[in-house]
């Protein structure tokens, strides 16, 4: 038997323990997915798989009775029209009714146009659980499922399994530049004091992992990190949400339950995407911050929370407050501390560091302890202008391991290159705004495999504007 063939029989083994590991790890819960159209079906069945037990899906409404009874399913995902041109979600409310008639301990979550909030606000108060936009992003949706599961079955408000997740370890930043020492520096300084901290930075930057390491190093570290994504909650649904609500405060409110604030009791509360939230939502949250007290929907009674307030967000949050689109007396209240993430291009002398941290991580997961970084490699990495920083990087190593051909990883200007980022030397030159714009929104669309919900999130852009410069350039 020569080597190679032993080093096959080797790796097969070795990945065949792994694949049995995985297999005798428990996933719980069963999900039914009820939708017309196929390649959802199809996309949420592979989305989901990973992660719960069984997942049954159906385009047919109509077998939703049996499906019920046959399997009795923990979470029930469901679209609100099932016939072309309807608009009208009549019948996705119809089925709403039947499925908590039939099966009262079945969560359901539906599925809803992008921006329909006021019928997700009817479906909320018809018993629905919670509810996911087309197109969705693919970690926000797992997260509900994952939450709402959580939640169903053990009474606490996670979120993205924070209450667990925040007991993890955690290093610090990776850092060898002078600025990231002193940002971690910073960071052990006000880990140590309940003091409310604003992180600033670009998309990818790592703003959520500071806020974790941050919780973590604190003396509230036993507690709860509850992290609330500001940018996917409606006006008509935030106080619901942070607050909190009583049982018969609205039609079909069940039950009382408790709110993110909260939730997040002796613990980290963590608002990402803050710089999203309208004026009338900062003003709620202002007094509640100011008070640290929350009075949920249908009380009145006040209740007293206690949390440590960590804020995050990509905008230009202190030229907003001169444009009078965010409050100078509620940015005062979250930022006595302020911590602001370089983006990756600024502190290159990481990258050798971040991709060899990532090389470990992915060859571990895909089994591929052989790879390597070169020389070669490490100089492509670093002449990258990275417009996705961390993100990115973390995404292009993983890609690369999952279709290395050899041992030694190399990025060739095909797949990776500073010179297609912004073009020729004289395009790098050019101060021709609309000419690096395009140029920049090429780039995330290449980075992101044509994935326009994860291009425009690098560009720090909505979806819908990225498609209208998508339109504008002419890119499809």
């Amino acid at each position: 038997m020569d080597i190679l063939t032993v080093r096959k029989r080797t790796t097969l083994n070795r990945r065949e323990v792994n694949m049995n590991k995985q297999s005798a790890e428990s996933r719980e819960g069963v999900i039914v997915v009820v939708d017309d159209d196929p390649d959802i079906l199809l996309t949420l069945k592979m989305l989901l798989k990973k992660h719960f037990r069984r997942i049954i899906t159906e385009s047919n409404p109509y077998h939703l009775p049996r499906l019920l009874r046959t399997h009795e399913p923990d979470i029930v995902l469901l679209d609100m029209n099932f016939h072309r041109g309807d608009t009208s979600a009549q019948e996705g409310l119809k089925w709403l009714g039947k499925i908590k008639e039939l099966r009262p301990d079945s969560e359901v979550i539906i599925i809803t146009a992008h921006g329909d909030v006021e019928l997700a606000v009817r479906a909320l108060k018809a018993g629905a659980t919670d509810f996911v936009e087309k197109p969705w992003h693919n970690d926000k949706l797992v997260q509900t499922v994952k939450q709402t599961y959580i939640t169903a079955k053990t009474g606490a408000d996670a979120s993205d399994e924070s209450a667990t997740a925040s007991k993890a370890p955690s290093e610090d930043y990776i850092a060898a530049s002078g600025e990231m020492v002193e940002i971690n520096r910073k960071m052990q300084k006000v880990s140590s004091t309940n003091a409310d901290v604003l992180i600033l930075g670009e998309n990818g930057t790592g703003k959520e992992v500071a806020a974790r390491i941050i919780h973590q190093k604190s003396g509230r570290s036993s507690a709860a990190f509850v992290k609330v994504d500001l940018g996917a909650i409606p006006d008509s649904l935030f106080e619901s949400e942070l607050f909190g609500h009583k049982k018969g405060a609205f039609t079909d409110a069940q039950q009382d339950r408790i709110g993110r604030m909260e939730s997040a009791q002796g613990g980290t509360l963590f608002l990402d995407e803050i710089g999203n939230l309208s004026i009338p939502s900062q003003a709620k949250l202002l007094s509640a911050l100011q008070n640290r007290a929350i009075i949920p929907l249908g009380s009145s009674t006040p209740v007293q929370v206690d949390f440590r307030l960590i804020c995050a967000t990509n905008m230009p949050i202190h030229e907003m407050v001169n444009e009078n689109k965010f409050r100078q007396d509620l940015l005062y209240r979250i930022n006595t501390v302020e911590i602001v993430l370089p983006p990756l291009r600024n502190r290159i002398e990481d990258i050798p560091t971040l991709a060899n941290h990532f090389l470990k991580t992915f060859s571990e997961k895909y089994d591929r302890p052989e790879l390597i970084l070169t020389a070669e490699a490490i100089d492509s990495l670093r002449k990258h202008l990275w417009p996705g920083n961390i993100r990115e990087l973390r995404h292009t190593i993983e890609r690369a391991v999952i279709l290395a051909e050899s041992a030694q990883l190399a990025f060739p200007t095909s797949s990776l290159a500073s010179n297609d980022y912004l073009g020729s030397p004289n395009e790098q030159n050019s101060l021709n705004l609309e000419r690096m714009e395009r140029k920049l929104i090429v780039r995330a669309l290449k980075v992101n495999d044509g994935n326009v919900s994860k291009a425009a999130q690098d560009l720090g852009l909505t979806r819908g504007a990225l498609y209208r410069r998508i339109e504008k350039f002419q890119l499809q």
